[in-house]
């Protein structure tokens, strides 16, 4: 449709064309004819020039609906990707959610699973425990009936015979039974000393596992080294009353190297079905401050470097609170080649998990009864309940041992105790003949075999197997394998 400014762009453009035209005509003297011809040149340049104007406005005004349209574009198409990227991370996190929930039902059917297991366990176990008991009572009742005796004489009536109270059956222990207990030494230093360079030369050390299971589970996770040496009279004496006499005479370099190559020989067959399986091994203070036999361990770790992140070095805590430039330095040297740290023999609560965690600690034993103890809230810098999780932000893990009692469980699944060792779970067992190997180059048969000092370990020991379950009896496990 026309405007109304077109029109009168054009009338005026005619009116100016006429005018100048009649001017030519009257006042110049022009022909009529010239006159008409000058007037329509004139309006056709006034034509001609107002369509150049307008196209050219009209370009600047398309130019700028284009740009604005462009804008507009790009806005849009950047709004729509903002969409498709919110669109696309509630996606995530519908999928994420879903899936957690899947791993959690999960981990609850497993807990569940587990729990149903431990009750038909504890179910079996009281069965078995009420059928020994009714055995018990009714074993002197169900004796067959005996012949006739003759009368007793006057002297027989005088001298009563001793009755013997019955005895109360005990259930079968997993553990083998060892045929001498661990005996309290009572020798004088000299002796001593001379009693366990000879267990040594004739290879009378052995080495008993205990599990660390994983709480609530009850799976075993790790286990611990335990020495034990054997004296000429095949009497088991434990680490804590030959260690000393061991350092004073000098050989608890060669004890530690011995122990290192038997806990590899042993782990390394335990890799075999379970590549999760972990091994703690004990090391000495004098051990670790003496060069000379701190470098034949070293060589002997770097050679085995392979099993660093599965081979626990385990410390204890008075070794860490006196550490020298030496020990230093040594401790440096078994982090740089990967093997990582634990702290046992703990008597207080007092850490510093930063410090720790430098100089590569990854692991600390402390008993439950510390762990459950109401005067520790006052007298370390942390509540136990929180030890846990402080240890655990800066990577170490907290192991509760010595655990004895179901009631010491329940109170440490609370302070989210993730690992426990004792009695409880299983005691100290004794490895397999074929698994306590002599020394390397030595070729003489287990002194177990040689001499019968200990009674077989069943298929199910410790320190072949994978990992499983572990139960047992406080007290009967203290009977069978001694103090630990």
């Amino acid at each position: 449709m026309i405007r109304i400014s077109t029109i009168f762009i054009a009338i005026c453009m005619v009116l100016v064309a006429a005018s100048l035209g009649f001017a030519l005509y009257s006042v110049a003297g022009i022909s009529g004819t010239e006159s008409a011809i000058v007037a329509l040149t004139a309006l056709t340049f006034l034509i001609f020039y107002n369509a150049v104007s307008m196209r050219l406005r009209d370009r600047s005004a398309v130019g700028g609906q284009i740009a604005d349209l462009s804008r507009g574009t790009a806005d849009l198409a950047r709004q729509v990707g903002e969409f498709g990227r919110r669109l696309a991370a509630v996606e995530g996190r519908v999928v994420s959610a879903n899936s957690a929930g899947a791993d959690r039902l999960q981990a609850v059917i497993g807990e569940i699973n587990e729990l149903g297991n431990l009750v038909k366990q504890l179910a079996a176990s009281v069965a078995s425990h009420e059928d020994l008991l009714a055995t018990a009572a009714i074993a002197p009742s169900s004796k067959p009936a005996a012949e006739p005796q003759p009368e007793p004489s006057p002297s027989t009536l005088a001298a009563p015979t001793p009755v013997t109270p019955p005895v109360m059956a005990v259930p079968p222990s997993p553990a083998p039974p060892t045929p001498a207990g661990v005996i309290a030494v009572s020798r004088n230093q000299a002796q001593l000393v001379s009693a366990v360079k000879n267990a040594i030369e004739a290879n009378r050390l052995d080495i008993y596992l205990q599990p660390m299971v994983t709480l609530p589970q009850r799976r075993v996770r790790y286990y611990e080294a335990v020495t034990r040496l054997r004296d000429e009279h095949d009497q088991i004496v434990a680490a804590d009353d030959f260690i000393g006499a061991a350092e004073v005479g000098g050989l608890i370099g060669r004890i530690d190297h011995m122990v290192m190559l038997r806990c590899v020989q042993v782990l390394r067959r335990l890799m075999v079905r379970n590549k999760d399986v972990g091994v703690f091994c004990n090391v000495s203070a004098a051990t670790l401050g003496n060069a000379v036999n701190f470098t034949q361990c070293l060589d002997f770790l770097e050679a085995n470097r392979a099993l660093a992140p599965s081979f626990v070095l385990e410390f204890k805590q008075s070794t860490f609170r006196n550490l020298g430039r030496t020990e230093s330095e040594h401790l440096a040297a078994l982090s740089q080649r990967g093997y990582r740290f634990s702290i046992d023999h703990v008597s207080d609560l007092r850490f510093e998990p930063r410090e720790l965690a430098d100089r590569g600690v990854r692991f600390i034993k402390v008993p439950a009864t510390l762990l459950l103890d109401p005067k520790q809230s006052s007298t370390s810098d942390i509540h136990p309940s929180d030890l846990s999780d402080l240890l655990g932000r800066y990577g170490i893990d907290l192991i509760a041992e010595r655990i004895e009692g179901e009631r010491a469980v329940v109170d440490l699944l609370d302070y989210d105790i993730r690992f426990g060792q004792g009695f409880l779970f299983a005691p100290p067992r004794p490895l397999r003949p074929e698994g306590a190997s002599a020394t390397a180059g030595a070729s003489s048969p287990m002194p177990q075999e040689a001499n019968g000092a200990t009674a077989p370990v069943p298929p199910n020991s410790p320190a072949i197997d994978p990992p499983q379950r572990a139960t047992g009896n406080a007290a009967l496990a203290r009977r069978v394998a001694g103090p630990g």
